[in-house]
């Protein structure tokens, strides 16, 4: 396979949804804690990016693999499903898929030994969400869940096994702690989610003639559309409580400069929901917030 139709496969320009997250969790560590362990750190992200694509590449071949084979669905096999388009073969994806998940998973289960059991318990909630989030018999993306658990898998998971791998030698896991934690992410998460949600909103016709039973297909485009706008005044008022919480520094607050951008890419959107021209507004936007977001903590790190 050709290096480009391997970085299209595992959609490599979407890593950075889940190294966003990363770099967040581990400054918000820092911050409360005071400490970094390095090592383990790089090795998180290195799982956590192959788990990742593997999770991206068994998307797009169970999507291939299980989309009906008839006239109305000759485009999205032919054109647009990665898989189609540059004719990988089934034992090829899959192979990828599992080795890709299979190195991740190593790498996973020697942290644990290394840092204790609650990481191993949100290893296999983030594993799971990852392989049924296009596989089994009813995949969560086809389902009306899949932006809750891509936001919070991906946004608050991740942050949080960062802030554990660097903490689990000085700070014990508290309902107290995982709350701050939720709230500090809340920013994220709800970046993030929106990628999938304007996804679906793009696809919705498309969903729909494959059977996919999207939240779009229940709650209808309107309502989505201001749900999808909404979602960024949440995540935006998830980082003044944490402000507020003291778990954030006060620097984090000039996050808020970015709705100035955020708020007219969301307004193309409202006004065009086109997939190969408007959808990408959403990966800007959680591009723009959290890397806003990582600058001015960074900052609070520097002058806290």
């Amino acid at each position: 396979m050709k290096p480009k139709v391997f970085l299209e496969f595992v959609e490599i320009k979407s890593l950075i949804a889940s190294v966003l997250p990363f770099v967040l969790g581990s400054m918000y560590a820092y911050y409360n804690y005071h400490q970094l362990h390095l090592g383990y750190l790089l090795l998180f992200f290195v799982a956590s990016s192959l788990f990742h694509m593997a999770t991206n590449a068994n998307d797009n071949y169970q999507d291939f693999l299980h989309a009906p084979r008839n006239d109305d669905n000759q485009e999205f096999l032919q054109e647009t499903n990665v898989v189609g388009v540059n004719q990988i073969s089934i034992g090829q994806a899959r192979t990828i898929t599992f080795g890709l998940a299979g190195i991740s998973l190593i790498i996973g289960l020697w942290l644990v030994t290394q840092t204790g059991l609650p990481l191993l318990w949100m290893g296999i909630y983030s594993y799971a969400v990852g392989y049924f989030y296009a596989g089994g018999p009813k995949p969560i993306s086809q389902g009306p869940f899949g932006e809750f658990f891509s936001g919070f898998t991906m946004g608050f998971m991740i942050f949080w096994i960062a802030v554990f791998i660097n903490t689990y030698d000085t700070a014990a896991i508290t309902w107290q702690s995982a709350f701050a934690v939720l709230i500090a992410s809340g920013l994220a998460i709800f970046a993030i989610s929106n990628i999938m949600l304007a996804n679906n909103i793009c696809d919705m016709d498309e969903d729909i003639a494959l059977g996919r039973h999207t939240i779009l297909y229940y709650l209808g485009k309107p309502v989505m559309l201001q749900v999808f706008a909404w979602s960024y005044v949440a995540g935006y008022a998830c980082l003044v409580i944490a402000v507020i919480m003291g778990v954030l520094p006060k620097f984090s607050l000039l996050t808020l400069i970015s709705i100035i951008p955020v708020w007219k890419n969301t307004r193309i959107f409202l006004h065009k929901q086109v997939k190969r021209e408007t959808f990408t507004i959403s990966i800007k936007n959680a591009t723009l917030i959290c890397l806003s977001f990582i600058v001015f903590m960074g900052l609070g790190l520097i002058f806290n």
